[in-house]
C-alpha cells in the first residue's frame, strides 16, 4: 500500500519549511502515520541526520517497515511519552518536532477500526493498543451526565443532553455494538441537511474520550519545549478548534489554558515564540487534491 493510498500528508512543504531542517540535525515526527512527512524529512537530511518517529498504531508500523533507512528510528509508543522515549534512545535535545494531529485516511477508511461515519463497523475507535477503553464501553457504560459532557465539550453538539438521553434509552433495549447502531440514534436528532457534520461531531467526541486526545496533546506540548534546542522548531497541524486552542495557548503563553506567567515587571515567561503571524492553511491546489486538508491549521514556533 502506497503512502498516498494510506494517507495523504497535509501541508507537507509548509512543514518542511517550518522545521528549517539542518542536514545534520535530529528531528522527531511524533505522528508517523503513513510516513509521508517522515520520508520528506529524511530526504532533506544529510548522512549524519537522524529522525525519530512515534506511532502507537500497528497499521502505521507496517508502513515504517517499508522504509529502509538507518537514520530512521521508529518508537512504537504514544507521543505523550516523548521525553522518556527519546532519553531511552540517548537523546536529550532535538532540532525540530512535527505533529500532525489528524486521524489518518487509512484509519477513517478502515471499517473495522470504528472511526468512519461512512462504513458500518464495531464501536472501537482506539488509536493503538495502549487505549484501554473502546467506544462501545463509553457509550454503554457512561452516565447520561457524562455523555452530555462529552458531546457538548468534545463534539460541540448543541443538543448534547437530548443525545445523551437517547443513547441511554437505546442501550437499555440492546447494548450498542456497531457504528451503524450509533448512527441510527444520531440520525433522528441531527439537524436537517447537516446530518454528516452531526455524525462527525459525535464520533469526534467519543474518539477524543477513548484516546484521551486533548490530555495527550497537553502532555506533549509541555515536553516539546523541554527537548527542543534553543531556536529549535515546533510544527503542529491541528484539525479542530479544541486541538488548535491548546497549541495556540501554549505557544502564546507557555500554558495550555492560556494563562500568562508574568514576573513583577510584567514580562511573560514562556518557552516558545510563534514564527508566523497566523496559522497556515491549505492552498487551493492542495484542497483540490486532498479535500480532508480543509480544516488543517499549521502553527510554527521556535524555542526562545
Amino acid at each position: 500500500m502506497s503512502e498516498s493510498s494510506y494517507h495523504t500528508s497535509v501541508l507537507l512543504q509548509e512543514c518542511l519549511s517550518g522545521l528549517a531542517i539542518k542536514p545534520d540535525g535530529i528531528y522527531v515526527d511524533v505522528t508517523f502515520g503513513g510516513g509521508g512527512h517522515s520520508k520528506a524529512i529524511l530526504a532533506a537530511l544529510g548522512p549524519q541526520g537522524r529522525l525519530f518517529a512515534f506511532d502507537q498504531d500497528p497499521d502505521a508500523w507496517k508502513q515504517a517497515d517499508l522504509i529502509d533507512d538507518d537514520r530512521l528510528t521508529l518508537i512504537t509508543a504514544n507521543f505523550r511519552h516523548l521525553e522518556r522515549y527519546l532519553r531511552l534512545q540517548g537523546v536529550k535535545q532535538v532540532d525540530g518536532i512535527l505533529a500532525d494531529l489528524g486521524v489518518s485516511s487509512f484509519q477513517l477508511d478502515a471499517a473495522e477500526r470504528g472511526f468512519s461515519t461512512r462504513f458500518d463497523g464495531p464501536l472501537d475507535m482506539r488509536m493503538g493498543p495502549s487505549a484501554s477503553t473502546s467506544a462501545a464501553e463509553v457509550l454503554n457504560t457512561y452516565s447520561a451526565a457524562e455523555l452530555q459532557r462529552l458531546f457538548g465539550m468534545y463534539g460541540e453538539i448543541k443538543n448534547a443532553k437530548t443525545l445523551a438521553l437517547a443513547v441511554v434509552q437505546a442501550r437499555m433495549q440492546k447494548p450498542l455494538e456497531s457504528t451503524g447502531a450509533f448512527k441510527e440514534i444520531l440520525f433522528k436528532l441531527a439537524p436537517r441537511n447537516k446530518e454528516f457534520r452531526y455524525f462527525a461531531q459525535a464520533f469526534q467526541a467519543i474518539r477524543i474520550e477513548v484516546n484521551q486526545e486533548l490530555k495527550v496533546i497537553e502532555e506533549f506540548l509541555e515536553q516539546s519545549s523541554k527537548v527542543l534546542v534553543p531556536e529549535g522548531r515546533l510544527c503542529v497541524i491541528s484539525f479542530h478548534s479544541l486541538e488548535d486552542r491548546l497549541v495556540k495557548n501554549y505557544i502564546r503563553t507557555g500554558n495550555c489554558l492560556g494563562k500568562e506567567d508574568k514576573d513583577m515587571f510584567g514580562v511573560v515567561h514562556k518557552p516558545l515564540e510563534s514564527v508566523i503571524r497566523k496559522p497556515i492553511t491549505a492552498s487551493e491546489e492542495e484542497l483540490k487534491v486532498n479535500p480532508r486538508s480543509r480544516s488543517a491549521k499549521l502553527r510554527i514556533a521556535s524555542k526562545l
